[in-house]
């Protein structure tokens, strides 16, 4: 008797206990990095209002400057693909590879469960075979 393999989008292999447990990991995750966004923004507000007088201060709330602006651009991209992860478990497409549409291994979705990639599209992503999907 053959296997019949399940049609993209209905995940049948997670039960709904895993994907809740996804999604509170999700929402707490989504929660954590509002809070340090907004953190991170208004320490660089602060950091615009120190009236610094020397070189070295001035440098230093320079580099502090910088130094949160990026901080807060990898948090807010990261806030972008947990939100992301979200709508796909509204859809009903969470664990499924965006790009191949295979099933996501239950491994690295508890390692990243944002992820949108299977390993192997993950690995063509890095070497450049595979082009990034807005999704």
């Amino acid at each position: 008797m053959a296997l019949v393999e399940p049609p993209p989008g209905n995940i049948t292999s997670m039960d709904k206990k895993k994907l809740e447990q996804f999604k509170k990991t999700l929402e707490a995750r989504r929660v954590d990095l509002r809070q340090t966004v907004s953190r991170t923004q208004q320490s660089g507000r602060d950091a615009d209002q120190d009236a610094t007088q020397d070189v070295a201060d001035k440098a230093a709330s320079s580099y502090t400057k910088e130094f949160l602006f990026h901080q807060s651009s990898n948090e807010r991209q990261l806030l972008l693909m947990v939100e992301k992860a979200l709508e796909r478990m509204r859809e009903g497409t969470f664990g499924e590879c965006i790009s191949c549409g295979k099933e996501i291994n239950a491994k690295r979705l508890d390692a990243v469960p944002w992820t949108r990639h299977c390993i192997e599209c993950q690995e063509k992503l890095e070497q450049g075979i595979l082009e990034e999907s807005a999704q």
